[in-house]
């Protein structure tokens, strides 16, 4: 039995046509989430798991990246932005493209020496969004296990020159795009901020030599590692 959306996954679904064109069709978003998934290093016949996949914008990116003979699965607890995705798929006839509807801080998948076969787990703009992203980034290496990568795409306000004259308007449209209750909350802006920062802290510690980049004035954070033992 599935179990009765809450009210972000009932704001998500509302509004899964607009974050399909924000996701997908805004120049320059399809760069940025290309060059977060080159970080990966997929390899063809791997499996890659995208949490918090939304309407499936990185699934072209992430299905070139493994080949006929890979798979990629998209999890998301969103029902409105799965169809969507699903849709995408369907589209594109992907056979080794498949959807998960189940909570990426609690994946419904085992950890690597449970016998787990997944290689690779990527996250795109979802570590501001819950409310432990330390513990999640933990179970996701757990998951991938040593030799596994694990990477994220996040955004954040920026500490540059340039883009603290964005922070404003950067607030307005994250406040804009939240759900109601995190809309409303005048604390929601330093939580996000505090939260990617320590996904992508927890993260680093997973290796010695993470992989780390900014871009657009700092505002977007791209992180990956391989993780070690």
């Amino acid at each position: 039995m599935v179990a009765a959306m809450t009210t972000a996954q009932a704001f998500y679904t509302r509004w899964a046509w607009l974050y399909d064109i924000i996701s997908a069709k805004i120049p320059g978003v399809g760069l940025i989430r290309r060059a977060a998934i080159d970080h990966l290093g997929v390899a063809p016949g791997d499996t890659v798991v995208e949490m918090g996949c939304g309407t499936g914008a990185n699934l072209p990116y992430l299905r070139e990246q493994v080949g006929t003979d890979g798979t990629v699965i998209g999890i998301d607890f969103s029902p409105g932005v799965l169809t969507l995705a699903a849709d995408r798929i369907d589209r594109h006839g992907w056979e080794n493209v498949h959807l998960i509807r189940a909570d990426a801080t609690q994946p419904p998948l085992s950890p690597v020496e449970d016998g787990s076969q997944v290689d690779v787990i990527f996250s795109s703009f979802v570590s501001g969004m819950v409310d432990d992203p330390a513990s999640m980034v933990d179970r996701w290496a757990a998951i991938v296990g040593e030799g596994g990568t694990v990477g994220l795409l996040d955004l954040a306000r920026s500490s540059s020159i340039g883009g603290t004259f964005i922070n404003p308007l950067f607030s307005a449209v994250v406040r804009a795009t939240s759900p109601p209750a995190a809309a409303r909350d005048s604390a929601a802006i330093d939580r996000l901020d505090q939260r990617v920062a320590a996904a992508h802290a927890r993260l680093h510690t997973k290796a010695q030599t993470p992989r780390y980049e900014t871009r657009a004035c700092g505002f977007i954070r791209i992180s990956s590692v391989t993780i070690e033992e």
